[in-house]
Parts: C-alpha cells; structure tokens; sequence
C-alpha cells in the first residue's frame, strides 16, 4: 500500500533557473529548425525525422544525455531536466526518436545495473550516434522466447507496434527463458530479424512490427556465474546467472514502463500547451461580428477550461518527473495518474485547437490535425486511460480507500 502523503521535497516541482535556460533555448531552437513544413518533408523521408537535427540535438544541446550519468558520456542531470526537453519536443512536435531511444531504452540500460551493457550502448545514445527502443516490455506474456545457441542466445518470436522498431539500431527486448523473463540486447540484422513498419494514426511516431528469427541476442543483467551484477533501484543482482534475474528484469522493465509514461506525460503537457497558445493568438486576431471571437463569453469560458486543465496536468506531470528524478516508490501512483490526466487534457485542448480555428482548423493544411494525431495515439500508447485508473486502484489498495472514505464521513 502506499503512503497518501508522498515525501517529495516541494522544490523538486519547481523549475530551476537551468531548466528554464535549457527550455529557452530548445523552445528558440526548435521554432528556427522545426516547423510545420520541415515537419511534413521529414515524414516523407525513409527514417521519418531530419536526422541532422538529430545529431545537432545532441551535440550542440545534449538532449539525448542529459539523464545519462557522466561515467557513460551523458552529463549527469536527472530526469527533469530530460523533462524539460521532452516538453518542448512534445510542443513542437518534434518526431525524432526520443521517447523509444533516450528514455525507454536508456532507462532500460540504467535500470538493469549491466556495467558492460551501460558502457557498450549508453556513450552512443548520449552523443546521438545510436537509436534505440524496447520490444515486449508491455506484454503479459512475452511474445519473444530466448534459447541457447551454439554461440549463445538467439531470440524468436515477435512484437508489435514497436516504437521506431523499423529503424533503432538497438533493441531491448523482454523475452521469455525457462527460468522467467528476461532482458536482452538485440542489434538486429536482415537475415535474422525482420522489421515491418505499421500503418498508425500518428505518423510523426512510427511503429513496426519486428519479428525474430534466430536473431543474436546478449542477456542484460546476467552474471553468466561470475560475479554479482550492480543493480539500481528496482532490480537485482544475481550470482549465478538464473535465480533473481527475471524478478530483477521484470522489476527494470516495470520502472521503465513508468519512467516512460512520466516522459510522455511531458509531451503531452508540452502539446497541449502549444494548442492553446495557437488558439488563444487565433481567436484574438479572427474577427466575427465586428469583434475579436476571443471577446465572446463562450470563447472565453472553453479557452478557460483548457486552461485549468493545462494546470493540473503540470501539476500531474511535475511529480511523475520529480519521482522518476529521485527513484520514489511513488513512481507507479504518479505515473499512472500523470498519464490520465495528461492523456485527457491533450486530447481537450487539440479538440478546441481544430473547433475553434473554424473552416480552416479542419484542413489537412493547417497543423491542428497533426496534434489531434499524436494526442490520440499518445493517450494508449502506454495503456488506456482505463487501464491506469485499474492499476492506480490496485496500488493504492481497499485500506486507503476506507481510511479516506472515513476521514470524509466520521460517522459512516
């Protein structure tokens, strides 16, 4: 059961003044390289983003290793600064491999506490130089079975809907083993592993459906009956290679889950703040009757609405980030409120972007439906907002619920 008050320092949902530098400047950054037609040229292109960008991304701003220790060439900032720039990526819609490389699959690394494997892949994803994604990380049962080969594990099976699972040059996948779940490495190849991009509503975030066939694969997390690895928060190192190993991977796997849902919970919240700017300027400018349409009582009163839920979704999605930031075992309570908040706040404020613009909202012309888009493949990207409510009653369990009901009602 967890605690009703969690114990996060105040400060920690506050914005620093680096943070607020590295948000200028990302915000400046992206409206000079990033724009809507830049954005529709790039989804033309085989890797579906600029990747010019990209490598700028990382080498002249150190987005993609900032949450990176600097012992694996990231520059050892937390998670919230990560956030920071997932917000202002999710505002501009930027669609380079963000989420599926720098946070799922970099977690992932971090999580499993592999020495060997955080020091072969991490240096890359933090220079920008390798993409990255995870396979298999939501399934109950996994679709991907590992054996041993006559030069070590292969993988078989499949995943679906894999995020950048056409393109990333590394995948971590969740595969099963007869001793449970375990995590691997795969860097896959065309003889062995067949990748086949999926038709999806959002197509600034592409997916794929990635099947193994005998593909190599190196076990992260295992000792191989060495020594102990170093776990981290949520996982466990093992002696010998078998028992623990998948309780330690299911456990990296989950907090990677959770880490990703906070991440995406910034996009959204950045996404949701560039619709009602972009509303808001409209409907100051567009005249109806002789007057602004923002004038109009009933303008103002959904433009108001937007708003305060804009408001509580910074809130949800301040504290996922600051426990993310800190390895809180609030983790699983913030994101998985953090997720429905933010889910049904993106989908609102894209909802009035198009209503609101008129005519000319409901064009393939104008950016709007490129929002509505990615607001509606966000919001199950990572489980339904049903879902998470589900989950958010199991972890907070009947005890509390019973203690709240009679904190309410002294007499019931």
């Amino acid at each position: 059961m967890h605690r009703r008050h969690p114990e996060i320092a105040p400060q920690l949902l506050s914005e620093t003044e680096e943070q607020r530098q590295l948000r200028t400047v990302l915000r400046d950054f992206y409206a000079e390289t990033s724009g809507v037609e830049e954005l529709r040229t790039h989804l033309a292109t085989p890797r579906g983003y600029d990747e010019a960008l990209w490598a700028r991304l990382a080498r002249e701003i150190g987005v993609h290793g900032l949450a990176v220790p600097e012992e694996y060439g990231g520059s050892g900032f937390t998670f919230a600064e990560l956030a920071v720039a997932l917000e202002e990526s999710g505002r501009a819609l930027y669609c380079g491999p963000l989420l599926p490389t720098v946070v799922l699959a970099a977690h992932a690394l971090l999580l499993s506490g592999d020495r060997t494997a955080c020091e072969r892949y991490l240096p890359r994803i933090a220079d920008g130089t390798l993409t990255a994604t995870v396979a298999g990380f939501d399934a109950g049962v996994p679709g991907v079975a590992a054996e041993r080969g006559s030069g070590g594990w292969v993988l078989r099976g499949q995943a679906d809907f894999v995020l950048d699972g056409a393109g990333a040059e590394l995948i971590l996948v969740r595969a099963g083993t007869p001793a449970g779940p375990r995590l691997f490495a795969c860097e896959p190849a065309p003889d062995s592993c067949r990748r086949t991009p999926r038709r999806v509503l959002d197509e600034t975030r592409r997916q794929a459906l990635v099947e193994f066939r005998g593909a190599p694969a190196t076990a992260v997390g295992e000792a191989d009956g060495t020594e102990g690895t170093e776990g981290t928060e949520g996982t466990k190192g093992t002696a010998d290679g078998t028992e623990g190993t998948a309780d330690g991977a299911e456990g990296a796997v989950s907090a990677t889950l959770d880490a990703g849902r906070a991440a995406l919970a910034a996009e959204q919240v950045g996404g949701s703040g560039h619709a009602l700017d972009a509303t808001v300027a409209f409907v100051a400018q567009r005249h109806q009757f002789g007057r602004p349409i923002g004038s109009f009582q009933a303008i103002k009163h959904r433009l108001a609405d937007v708003l305060v839920a804009l408001e509580a979704a910074r809130s949800a999605s301040a504290y996922a980030t600051a426990c993310v930031a800190v390895a809180s075992p609030q983790l699983p309570v913030a994101a998985c409120a953090a997720a429905v908040v933010c889910s049904e706040t993106f989908r609102l404020a894209t909802a009035e972007y198009v209503q609101l613009h008129g005519g000319i909202g409901f064009t393939w012309e104008h950016p709007a439906h490129l929002y509505v888009r990615r607001a509606r493949g966000a919001e199950v990207l990572f489980g339904t907002a049903d879902q998470h409510r589900a989950r958010l009653a199991g972890l907070v369990g009947p005890a509390t619920r019973t203690a709240a009901r009679t904190a309410t009602h002294p007499a019931a």
